[in-house]
């Protein structure tokens, strides 16, 4: 069974003495679970796996419930330490304050039980660890799987990949896209706003909230207000309440709004959103073109080449410390800005659907960035480009 590096990251911090709590944290579909099953299958330590969903009406009482089964396994036959793993925790309740309790609580009696929670994202992040846990815990970040992974664990050809997007449990279905568009709705997009969006948050108008994800995932690629966004949708709502709602989107790794490149950050802020998805197969699975109709059309193919480069290089920002950004001046635009403390890289997908753009030298004239590449071209291919390791950009 093919294995992401997450893996040996956490094997390699569970084999460690204990410190911190190991978080993973991902969008949906993307293979948390399956990756820390693989870990546990490895270890020699004794565990104990289980999932949140199994707890009563979400009370946070049940973890307390999981934890003294672990000691009492501990204890009863001398083990020298024990593997917790909790599944889905963020589902519920003030799982962080219990999470704290019984952690100190083993800290301070020098009971040697190590955790690992799983979990959706920043959705999980913000709502719990950084108030109640900070300081106990450590995040594996799991992306949505690249085109080297796709490749590597299915075959997958960059094509296919380009459209399809990265989620392995979908790839069987790709030659019925009737049936891949269906399982994308069923059990990755509807799951992911109802389940892990809706029931971590406190939203006003769900409704407004999965349009906005719709209508944004249709238009990957395209800079859209919220004004004319508005004008589109059947709820009721207003500009401040649609960049909340894609904020949410975006802790969720499932659609982002990039903002302009500027000087200053409130020319920045101030600017209207390029919608970006964190997986190009959100784009195909909420638009009306087939592969093959998209494929052939040489401006919405350019748009979802765009949309797979974009993917990979938002995928990679937090953890790598880099800001994504786009910039246009007077019809002339270069697609991606990414933005660290040390450097600034300009990217422009060369992928035939912009005629005549002079937006990278013009930008360059103006900002002086210290990388400039142009994917898709002679020099650089999209299959260079994906399979790049976007840490080499900064060096």
């Amino acid at each position: 069974m093919f294995k992401r590096q997450q893996a040996s990251v956490l094997l390699s911090r569970i084999g460690e003495p204990r410190r911190f709590i190991q978080v993973v944290a991902g969008a949906r579909q993307v293979g948390k679970s399956t990756m820390v099953k693989q870990v546990v299958n490895e270890l020699t330590i004794p565990h104990l796996l289980t999932t949140a969903e199994e707890a009563p009406d979400k009370n946070p009482a049940w973890i307390r419930y999981v934890w003294q089964q672990a000691r009492q396994a501990l204890q009863l036959n001398n083990y020298p330490e024990f593997l917790l793993v909790i599944d889905e925790i963020h589902k519920l309740d003030n799982w962080s304050e219990v999470v704290k309790a019984e952690w100190d609580a083993d800290s301070m009696r020098d009971v040697n039980i190590k955790v690992i929670i799983l979990g959706s994202s920043r959705l999980l992040i913000k709502d719990g660890l950084d108030e109640s846990l900070a300081g106990r815990y450590e995040i594996i970040e799991m992306e949505h799987w690249s085109y080297n992974e796709m490749r590597e664990a299915f075959g997958m050809t960059l094509n296919q990949y380009v459209y399809y997007g990265g989620y392995p449990g979908a790839f069987s279905l790709i030659d019925d896209e009737k049936r891949w568009r269906k399982y994308m709705h069923d059990a990755i997009i509807e799951p992911a706003i109802t389940k892990d969006v809706l029931t971590t948050k406190r939203v006003l108008k769900p409704a407004l909230l999965r349009q906005l994800f719709l209508l944004g995932c249709s238009y990957s690629g395209e800079l859209l207000s919220f004004n004319k966004i508005l004008g589109q949708l059947q709820d009721a709502g207003n500009t401040t309440t649609l960049a909340n709602y894609l904020q949410l989107l975006d802790e969720s790794k499932l659609l982002a709004g990039l903002q302009q490149y500027a000087a200053d950050d409130a020319r920045k802020y101030k600017s209207v959103p390029k919608y970006q998805v964190y997986n190009s197969g959100l784009l195909s699975a909420t638009s009306s073109l087939c592969f093959k109709d998209a494929y052939l059309d040489p401006q919405e193919w350019g748009r979802w080449v765009e949309t797979a480069v974009g993917a990979y290089l938002i995928n990679h920002a937090d953890r790598l410390e880099y800001k994504l950004y786009f910039w246009r001046h007077d019809g002339n635009e270069v697609d991606f800005i990414l933005q660290s403390s040390k450097k600034l890289v300009a990217i422009e997908v060369k992928s035939g659907r912009r005629q005549n753009n002079q937006g990278l030298p013009i930008f360059s004239e103006q900002f002086h960035p210290d990388v400039e590449l142009v994917v898709g071209g002679e020099a650089f291919s999209l299959e260079q480009f994906l399979t790049l390791n976007i840490e080499q950009l900064f060096r």
